[in-house]
């Protein structure tokens, strides 16, 4: 999620019927790309991939019938910015009881934009253990991919400036479920 340097003027883009309408297709999506998804595992990247990744499980459950293991990857120590970020504390990783070996692991998170986030996880995953593939859910794609990286499935494709950020905020952290799109106050370093 996009936050430093925001302004308080941001405009919704999606409102908590939305985020509610786009996790629901997502996850009829994720069914039939996997076939009725026995073997699928969510993991999400916290903060807020964390809380969607729940919320997906349980639409997957009232889809399918069966309970969707689902856990958290943090990629704290996978970063590679962590020389040039304040320090950050670790967040929990929590691996269903099955693991991820053999299973298709789908990589839960709330904003996809330069896709260095989703190579950390990737990179952290791989330590955990070998899934048989890797999908990627993102609620929202605001494109400038720095790396080589794709959505699976997209709950709202939003074209942004570099200028723009976009925040989410969900009830299990935030108190409310919107997506926000705003403007940078000063410009992204070596954006000037």
């Amino acid at each position: 999620m996009d936050t430093p340097g925001s302004s308080d003027a941001a405009r919704p883009v999606l409102e908590a019927p939305d985020i509610a309408r786009v996790l629901t297709r997502i996850a009829h999506e994720i069914v039939e790309r996997a076939k009725g998804a026995d073997d699928v595992v969510l993991l999400g990247i916290p903060t807020r991939g964390v809380y969607l990744a729940r919320r997906l499980a349980d639409k997957l459950e009232e889809i399918t019938g069966r309970t969707i293991p689902v856990g958290s990857l943090d990629i704290t120590m996978y970063r590679d910015d962590l020389r040039m970020r304040p320090a950050r504390a670790l967040a929990r990783t929590d691996i269903p009881g099955d693991g991820v070996d053999g299973r298709l692991v789908v990589l839960v998170d709330d904003v996809l934009f330069s896709g260095r986030t989703i190579r950390a996880a990737l990179d952290a995953l791989g330590d955990i253990g070998r899934p048989r593939a890797v999908q990627l859910a993102v609620l929202v794609d605001r494109g400038h991919r720095e790396l080589p990286i794709r959505a699976d499935y997209v709950g709202k494709n939003l074209p942004t400036s570099l200028r723009e950020t976009v925040k989410v905020l969900l009830s299990e952290e935030d108190g409310r479920d919107t997506v926000l799109l705003g403007v940078r106050e000063t410009a992204p370093a070596g954006e000037q």
